[in-house]
């Protein structure tokens, strides 16, 4: 016999209440969190929007160690004036002897040239670090205030020449704060009364399937089992477990059961597709799916029954003991077991029971080979920056440091220094550039600009342009005394028109880059080939040189970023090893294709292969071709 169960016993009374609690209580967590981040998220963009550039703070530290005072305070007030934003209310500049040297408030130019009197500024100065902070003025309104230290550009040590006092408005900030706090606070008042609807909803019918569970759990126990089920309350639950003890005596069929499961079990581990690995709990394998099998090259005869440190050949790192109680993740290469690149990362977990009795260990593999090939080329991208950077930046910094010391006085070795300063510059400024186009590729920011050219006449126009290069720098060797090398041109050009679709300005970059290698590699003498074909549907430029060549285990590669043969010569020759890379994108960014065939010793050819499609400039489309 069922006995009526009281409101607040009613489990459908606890749920609400439980929700509503939980609802109040989350509202109220986040509504704190959010008011504190936005707030500090506010005032941090806030402060790196008026945070003035470093090129900036760089001239105002250069026009303060100018001796004369009027020019030095003309930059500086010329400095001041340029400096675009508006969040700033104003800008001083004070030299480390506390005097304004300048200001961008039009209406109180008389305070330059006075001692300032502002207490952190001398901080600022005399201790030569910066100082912020957010202050209120008489009429209550908030101010940041940041005052940076400027050190001297010309002396090795970093010796305070003044400091530059920023103050911003922050009323807007605080406004915009209040404004979200009151939207949140009306919102979360909706959502309350919106959850608490919700709640009634979702505990009824939470309850309504437990009351029907217990009805039918009833209709169907009608046998007799020893072991009851304890009851604690008279609520739902309560009848619920009365309903179990009734259910207890289908324990057996759940035994047939849970075998079909574990059919069901090993038919979604044969497909998986990352490898599973179960053991018992000595740790030898029991279960292996297909995917696991092929990873470790084994069959399942070959694994079943032993140590799972043996099949995964961690034994001499690892023992039983540490997969058990660290669980810890894994990085296998089997690379140097099978004859494809393979990088696997095994993932450790417990089979436990809910006694806390552990029955085994489950190991999933997961192909993460691709992954750690792009970490490794991000770290060795990363790496080549820094090294290629660092090479022409050592250089500058040894012969400025020579003219420094009296070198710029010697008329012979001054301009041969200030030479090389300049092409380690202009070196890194082609890097920097290359860097760049390569980056807004990557981002697919760099947009085609095309247009329809004749593919003859443009690949004359560049041919043409290397001649006269050639022959100029025939003329500087021989007025210079330099040994004289001799390079011809060859054109094998189809005398057809070809009409293309491209970006003059960046496959002109593609042709420059694989011509200057050739005429960088090629030796004196060397005759450099370049031929254009074409077919139905494909355009074929090639450009043959007969120089050094690339041997057989580099071809592959010569297309990666800061790739080079022979790097010594190439960074001799100013190279910056990303010409390649960079023809190689454009041409893909084209929808074509560029490769390289080379013979050590012979020379190398350099093809790009573009997609044709018949056009006539002085006629219409072709039907057929659109």
């Amino acid at each position: 016999m069922n006995k009526r169960i009281k409101l607040f016993q009613s489990i459908h009374f606890k749920i609400a209440l439980v929700f509503v609690l939980l609802l109040v209580v989350t509202l109220e967590v986040i509504g704190a969190y959010f008011v504190g981040q936005l707030q500090e998220q506010n005032i941090s963009t806030f402060e790196d929007s008026i945070q003035l550039e470093s090129y900036v703070t760089s001239q105002l530290s250069t026009a303060l160690v100018n001796k004369d005072t009027t020019q030095a305070n003309q930059t500086i007030k010329d400095i001041i004036a340029n400096v675009n934003k508006s969040n700033i209310s104003e800008i001083q500049v004070i030299d480390n002897r506390g005097i304004i040297r300048g200001t961008s408030n039009v209406n109180d130019q008389d305070a330059v040239g006075r001692r300032s009197t502002d207490q952190d500024v001398k901080k600022g100065i005399y201790n030569n670090r910066k100082l912020e902070r957010i202050s209120q003025d008489n009429r209550n309104q908030n101010y940041y205030i940041s005052i940076t230290p400027l050190s001297n550009p010309t002396a090795e040590s970093n010796a305070t020449v003044g400091v530059v006092y920023v103050r911003a408005n922050m009323e807007p900030v605080f406004d915009n704060i209040t404004k979200i706090v009151q939207i949140f606070l009306a919102a979360s008042l909706v959502a309350a009364v919106m959850g608490t609807l919700i709640a009634i909803l979702i505990s009824r019918a939470i309850t309504k399937p437990i009351d029907d569970m217990k009805k039918q759990a009833i209709r169907m126990a009608r046998g007799d089992y020893s072991g009851q089920v304890r009851i604690y309350g008279n609520d739902e639950l309560g009848q619920l477990a009365v309903a179990v003890n009734n259910l207890s005596v289908r324990v057996e069929e759940a035994q047939e059961a849970s075998e079909a499961e574990r059919r069901r079990l090993d038919s979604v581990l044969s497909y998986m597709t990352d490898g599973v690995i179960a053991t018992d709990r000595r740790g030898n394998v029991v279960i292996i799916n297909d995917t696991a099998q092929d990873y470790l090259g084994k069959t399942e005869e070959e694994t079943i029954g032993r140590s799972i440190l043996d099949v995964l050949a961690i034994s001499e790192d690892y023992t039983l003991r540490d997969l058990l109680e660290k669980q810890q993740e894994i990085i296998l290469d089997m690379s140097d077991r099978s004859d494809k690149d393979l990088i696997l990362h095994a993932y450790f977990s417990l089979i436990q029971r809910e006694t806390g009795f552990i029955s085994g260990l489950v190991c999933v593999l997961h192909d993460v080979t691709e992954q750690e090939k792009n970490e490794r080329e991000q770290q060795q991208f990363v790496s080549n920056v820094s090294h290629e950077l660092r090479t022409p930046l050592t250089s500058l910094r040894s012969y400025i440091e020579a003219l420094n010391d009296g070198a710029w006085k010697d008329p012979k070795i001054a301009p041969k220094f200030l030479k090389v300063t300049q092409e380690e510059t202009e070196r890194m400024i082609r890097m920097i550039n290359d860097l760049l186009s390569l980056s807004r590729i990557d981002r697919g920011t760099a947009k085609l600009d095309l247009e329809y050219v004749n593919l003859n006449e443009f690949l004359v126009y560049i041919i043409n342009r290397f001649d006269m290069m050639i022959h100029s720098d025939e003329e500087h060797a021989e007025d210079s005394g330099a040994p004289k090398k001799h390079y011809v041109i060859k054109r094998d050009l189809t005398k057809q028109d070809i009409w293309l679709e491209i970006d003059t300005d960046k496959m002109t970059q593609v042709i420059d880059n694989i011509m200057n290698n050739a005429i960088k590699y090629s030796p004196d003498g060397g005759t450099i080939t370049v031929r254009l074909f074409r077919s139905r549907e494909h355009v074929l430029i090639s450009i043959a040189d007969q120089g050094l060549g690339i041997p057989r285990a580099d071809l592959a590669k010569v297309f990666d970023r800061f790739y080079r043969v022979d790097k010594a010569r190439s960074r001799k020759q100013g190279g910056t090893g990303l010409g390649l890379a960079i023809s190689k994108e454009v041409v893909e960014a084209h929808h074509g294709r560029i490769w390289v065939n080379s013979t050590e010793g012979k020379g190398s050819t350099f093809y790009i292969s573009l997609p044709y499609q018949p056009y006539d400039p002085g006629g219409d489309w072709d039907d057929e071709t659109v």
